[in-house]
């Protein structure tokens, strides 16, 4: 073998891998930008980011116990789940809008936005706050007594779509004002479609996490709880039963008002 051969040899795998790098370098970058879409939480994504922090320094307005419950919840691992304090107040100047007595939070984790729609609501409003962990609940419960809206909560402890049915069965249809989805995705078309009959015309659905940090653009085949989102998104986008925004709000929401 000559070597002349062998430089050609070699140059040609040089190349070979070159384009096998630069490849890779092209989807990693554009998957570093899909999961760095979700920069619009003000205590995780975004927390570093001037411009989110700046939203939050000139516009959030929280109850003393509300905050206090956020930086309690900060100190939890799964803090980044919470809803984003920018987006709870964002639904609850919505609540106030459309003069809300009855709502529905369907994913409680440690009752921060529960607690901020229940402050939103009149002194005989009610929240059904629906979740399966007692041991987060619990951390939320202190600051809704403190707060004085302990009694607004009905905290339901099974799963949320046995809550949803049994509502339905009481002969509660169309007399929620605000129902707020975020629990597991796998559910969310069932979760949506049970609380659109407990919702009144000219109610509100709001649904979180509908970017879910991007993924929603291509979801991966094996990613069921990104293919249930991007499912329903699609659904949303020509149900006829509402009028929709979705916001680039905290992991993104979806607001749907019923017609």
């Amino acid at each position: 073998m000559s070597l002349q051969h062998v430089n050609k040899e070699a140059l040609i795998g040089s190349a070979a891998l070159g384009v096998v790098f630069l490849a890779g370098c092209y989807i990693g970058k554009r998957r570093s930008k899909i999961i760095g879409m979700n920069i619009f939480k003000s205590h995780s994504g975004g927390k570093d980011n001037p411009l989110m922090q700046y939203v939050v320094n000139n516009s959030l307005r929280e109850h003393p116990a509300l905050k206090k419950l956020r930086l309690r919840t900060m100190e939890h691992s799964l803090n980044f789940i919470m809803v984003a304090s920018e987006q709870s107040q964002l639904m609850a100047n919505l609540a106030r809008l459309i003069k809300a007595k009855k709502a529905i939070e369907i994913g409680v984790y440690t009752g921060y936005n529960a607690l901020s729609i229940a402050l939103a609501l009149p002194d005989d409003g009610r929240m059904v706050a629906c979740d399966v962990s007692e041991e987060f609940t619990n951390m939320g419960k202190p600051f809704w007594k403190e707060a004085g809206v302990e009694h607004k909560i009905d905290l339901r402890l099974q799963p949320a779509l046995k809550t949803l049915d049994d509502l339905l069965a009481a002969g509660e249809a169309e007399t929620y004002d605000f129902i707020f989805i975020d629990a597991d995705k796998v559910n969310y078309d069932n979760y949506y479609e049970k609380s659109l009959q407990l919702l009144r015309k000219g109610g509100i659905i709001a649904i979180d996490n509908v970017l879910w940090s991007g993924k929603v653009v291509n979801p991966a085949e094996d990613d069921l709880d990104t293919k249930c989102i991007d499912k329903l998104n699609k659904k949303l986008h020509k149900d006829v039963r509402i009028n929709i925004s979705m916001l680039t709000v905290g992991d993104g929401l979806t607001l749907a008002f019923k017609i």
